[in-house]
């Protein structure tokens, strides 16, 4: 065990100590990697699809997070999974970390080039090679994102539903475990994730569930799809991703509701859930949040803590759970609920959702968001939902809730000033506190956004001593060098 432990420390700088620190030329700077590697990268994907630029690479070494940036040495864009693998190869016999990336919508860092090395832009490799409507499957390159496979099935009565709110590629969304608004009735990535093709660390190629296949169900050997989703970059490089689909809904209707509390609101989505209501999104925004999206989104709806619902079904049985929900909510004094029955209205609605985070970052220009990712069991929701809004009043910060309580996940959005390091430091204890009280109530300290640079101690609390030398014999067995996106999770 000390062995593996050892080799998987052993690959963090040893290319530094051949690699070069090359000239600027025309923008264009060759930096720690050396001309000839530059070269042997060029030579695998063409020239026009490596770049050493200072913008370009400054772009790929950030996400939304408020991370500060660490870019790569090089950007490279390769076309196929035959280029991926020669560039991981090259980059595995050479010593140089790889940090793969997506749409680059994370809020964990996972993009950061904390060791430098090269960036792998997987976005050109964008094509949906094979629709199984029978099935319910799809096989999605890198590059495809949410909007764009949903397009592409407009036609066909199925859908892909999960929806983390940006529109991320979907192998990025795999990459790191994405759920979103839709969970609560169609589970998150880990659910709806069939098989994957991998290269690993070295250019070999892994199809986690074999070849071609796109089962519903497996008993056979290790779950090696589920290995992979969620774990941000660090064991592979997801080249494809088989996805399961599903019926588009007959009938859909969107509603809103405010209450006089958020116990009020939280103690409607226990018992709304409770009473088995099958309802398809159930989302929490406070009064705080509600005002940011009216003014973003120009919605005209109350100032207070507000539920946003969604029920898919055919028409009779949305009308029996628009009752059942609406005697509930009124039960625990709802104002009234405000339908939105139309597809222009429901796209309106989930649109100020969606649009949450830039809405509280219009809050105070200037200043970056960080956000916390909590999931706690039901049960204990309205515990922490009222503990968290009470502290945050108290903490003097400035931030909001929004969350998908459906599945007992919410998110404090805090606002930042990056240079001001008292305010960074207020804002981290906090979300760290945030993050014990929910490992307290049996939760997780993330529930979508993952682990990335800030929560790598909050995980060792979360899963313990035996959990992370487990994970870290996995990442020493398949990443000996430590090459995979180094300074992530573990």
């Amino acid at each position: 065990m000390a062995l593996l432990l050892r080799a998987a420390t052993w690959g963090r700088f040893p290319w530094r100590g051949y690699c070069t620190r090359g000239p600027q030329v025309g923008g264009q700077q060759e930096g720690a990697l050396g001309k000839d590697f530059v070269e042997a990268l060029k030579a695998v994907v063409g020239g026009p699809q490596v770049s050493t630029a200072a913008a370009v690479r400054e772009h790929h070494g950030h996400d939304e997070s408020m991370h500060r940036c660490q870019p790569p040495d090089a950007v490279v864009w390769p076309q196929n999974v035959d280029q991926v693998s020669r560039l991981a190869a090259l980059c595995y016999s050479h010593g140089v970390p790889i940090i793969p990336f997506g749409t680059g919508t994370g809020v964990e860092g996972g993009v950061c080039a904390t060791q430098g090395g090269v960036c792998i832009n997987l976005t050109r490799m964008d094509r949906i090679t094979e629709l199984n409507t029978e099935d319910f499957s799809v096989v999605v390159e890198p590059g495809i994102t949410r909007k764009a496979l949903n397009a592409h099935l407009r036609d066909s009565g199925l859908w892909f539903p999960v929806d983390p709110g940006a529109d991320a590629s979907l192998c990025g969304m795999a990459a790191t475990g994405a759920s979103g608004t839709n969970a609560v009735r169609y589970g998150t990535m880990r659910d709806n994730v069939l098989n994957l093709e991998v290269v690993l660390p070295d250019g070999r190629l892994l199809h986690t569930a074999g070849r071609g296949r796109h089962f519903r169900k497996s008993a056979a050997g290790y779950n090696l799809t589920g290995l992979f989703v969620g774990s941000e970059g660090t064991l592979g490089l997801i080249t494809s991703a088989t996805l399961r689909l599903h019926p588009v809904p007959e009938a859909t209707v969107a509603a809103t509701c405010a209450f006089p509390s958020i116990q009020a609101a939280v103690d409607s989505t226990v018992q709304i859930l409770q009473a088995a209501v099958p309802v398809a999104r159930i989302e929490l925004l406070d009064d705080v949040m509600m005002d940011a999206c009216n003014r973003h989104s120009k919605l005209n709806c109350s100032v207070a803590p507000t539920l946003f619902l969604e029920f898919h079904g055919s028409e009779q049985a949305l009308a029996e759970q628009l009752q059942r929900a609406e005697e509930i909510t009124q039960h625990n004094g709802a104002a009234s609920f405000s339908w939105a029955k139309e597809a222009e209205e429901r796209s309106q609605l989930w649109a100020a959702r969606h649009n949450a985070w830039y809405a509280v970052l219009a809050l105070a220009p200037g200043r970056k968001a960080y956000s916390t990712d909590v999931c706690v069991p039901i049960s204990r929701l309205p515990e922490i939902l009222v503990r968290t809004k009470e502290e945050l009043k108290a903490s003097g910060l400035t931030g909001a809730i929004v969350g998908h309580v459906g599945d007992g996940n919410f998110h404090c959005i805090l606002l930042v000033d990056p240079e001001d390091a008292a305010e960074v430091h207020r804002v981290k204890a906090f979300a760290d506190q945030l993050g014990r009280w929910a490992l307290a109530l049996q939760g997780t300290c993330t529930g979508e956004h993952g682990i990335g640079l800030g929560k790598r101690q909050l995980l060792q609390e979360e899963v313990g001593a035996v959990g992370m030398e487990t994970m870290r014999l996995l990442k020493a067995t398949l990443d000996p060098r430590g090459l995979m996106n180094p300074g992530k999770v573990l």
